[in-house]
């Protein structure tokens, strides 16, 4: 029998119109810290599409944070990953009012107003193999969501695996140059191949989100050219978006109010 084709739903149009605020329109000294209720809820009052990050909780749960360490974000010790999803729900992150909340939330909150762009951390450490947990939770939480909404990831497994648990959901590769420095816990072969964005076609992503400062690389404009959205981080000024904008379809944003077309 002939294999299946990976079903490869394209990025909605939404996710290429308003700007897409990085980790919500977070102001820390607004009382907006980053990925929290409030600057999500800030950037739908400012007609923003909206960027989170998902780490994965003790119990499976899929929990809206970045970091893997709980340390910069609330002031509390240890990773993310050991404790339940009851308990990091008790912590108020620095600079704001509300805890770290779950992915659940975050889109009963959201409720399809604006774009959800959804970055799935690597769970694996070195952007090998070694996922598939968070991605199914996060997969079951956006089951029958009816907004505009995609996942991304570093790591092209789990854009795989993605594909599989979520189909009809739009996915993407977050690509890089990845230097060395920035990337220390991966190794060199790995990085080596990443920086050729090889995974488009065998993870059927729709879409790349690449890092701003590389975007002027050969590779991104024969990906563009093929008709995939190119997306981009992190954006800080209306000068870099200006720049950006002459390689890349949308911005992702942080640290000043990009403009709104129209």
């Amino acid at each position: 029998m002939p294999k299946r084709p990976m079903q490869v739903p394209p990025l909605p149009t939404a996710f290429l119109q308003a700007p897409i605020a990085h980790r919500a329109l977070h102001d820390r000294s607004q009382g907006r810290p980053e990925n929290s209720r409030e600057a999500i809820a800030a950037a739908m009052a400012a007609g923003y599409g909206i960027e989170i990050d998902l780490q994965l909780s003790a119990d499976g749960a899929a929990m809206v944070f970045h970091d893997y360490a709980l340390e910069r974000l609330t002031g509390q010790t240890g990773a993310i990953r050991q404790s339940r999803a009851a308990e990091l729900g008790q912590i108020t992150l620095t600079g704001g009012a509300s805890p770290i909340p779950r992915f659940t939330e975050v889109l009963a909150l959201v409720a399809g107003r604006v774009p959800l762009l959804v970055e799935i951390k690597d769970q694996d450490g070195a952007l090998g193999p070694g996922i598939g947990q968070l991605e199914a939770a996060a997969a079951r939480d956006a089951a029958g969501y009816g907004g505009p909404l995609a996942f991304m990831s570093f790591n092209p497994h789990s854009v795989r695996v993605l594909s599989g648990l979520a189909p009809d959901i739009p996915r993407g590769i977050v690509t890089s140059a990845y230097r060395p420095k920035d990337w220390m816990l991966v190794p060199a072969a790995t990085r080596v191949r990443l920086r050729g964005i090889p995974d488009i076609d065998g993870a059927g992503a729709a879409f790349i989100s690449h890092e701003a400062e590389d975007l002027a690389r050969p590779r991104v404009a024969e990906i563009r050219a093929r008709g995939l959205p190119v997306l981009c981080w992190t954006i800080r000024s209306p000068e870099q978006e200006a720049e950006a904008r002459k390689y890349a379809d949308n911005v992702t944003f942080e640290g000043y109010a990009a403009a709104l077309s129209g």
